[in-house]
């Protein structure tokens, strides 16, 4: 198969019509950065000196050299090693929550196809997740937002890749 043919994946594929544009020529509008973030793209040099620094193995260099979390590797422990590592002033420790993201179960989730499957809530170390059966044998994946420290744990464990973590968007008020 030529390269140009090859596919990129389902979740890269559909990445660039959920935010409507090309995700993949401007990765800087679906990048997750590391948490307590603030004014990054202002202050990070991409000097990656974060990317060693975590020991979850989390954080790596996007289309833009900057680093960017990828949940499907593992979760985040918030242990601080990025902003340990930084010597740029790009981490405000000080911010609550670490960071603003938006999470989302996609209709392909197992749960909700009448399919058991436990897997977000049984790996989420928050307890953040439920999955109460409703009539007809489906169950719903109710996502505690109050709890839910956006950590990624869940993200990494779908079977289905119906977890969907994304920055947040911020919508205008009418």
């Amino acid at each position: 198969m030529p390269d140009t043919l090859k596919d990129p994946g389902r979740r890269a594929f559909l990445d660039r019509f959920r935010s409507g544009t090309d995700v993949q020529s401007r990765p800087e509008l679906s990048a997750i950065r590391p948490p307590w973030a603030v004014q990054f793209d202002a202050n990070c040099t991409g000097c990656a000196d974060c990317v060693p620094a975590c020991p979850e193995g989390i954080i790596a260099l996007d289309g833009a050299n900057l680093p960017a979390i990828d949940f499907n590797k593992g979760e985040c422990s918030f242990c601080e090693a990025c902003a340990d590592a930084c010597s740029e002033n790009v981490f405000d420790r000080s911010v609550e929550p670490a960071w603003h993201l938006d999470i989302t179960v996609a209709k392909n989730c197992f749960a909700e196809q009448g399919i058991y499957c436990r897997s977000c809530g049984d790996i989420c170390p928050e307890r953040a997740i439920r999955i109460p059966p409703q009539l007809g044998g489906r169950a719903r994946v109710i996502i505690d937002s109050d709890t839910c420290t956006r950590c990624g744990a869940c993200q990494g464990a779908c079977p289905a890749d119906a977890i969907l973590i994304t920055p947040h968007k911020e919508y205008a008020h009418e």
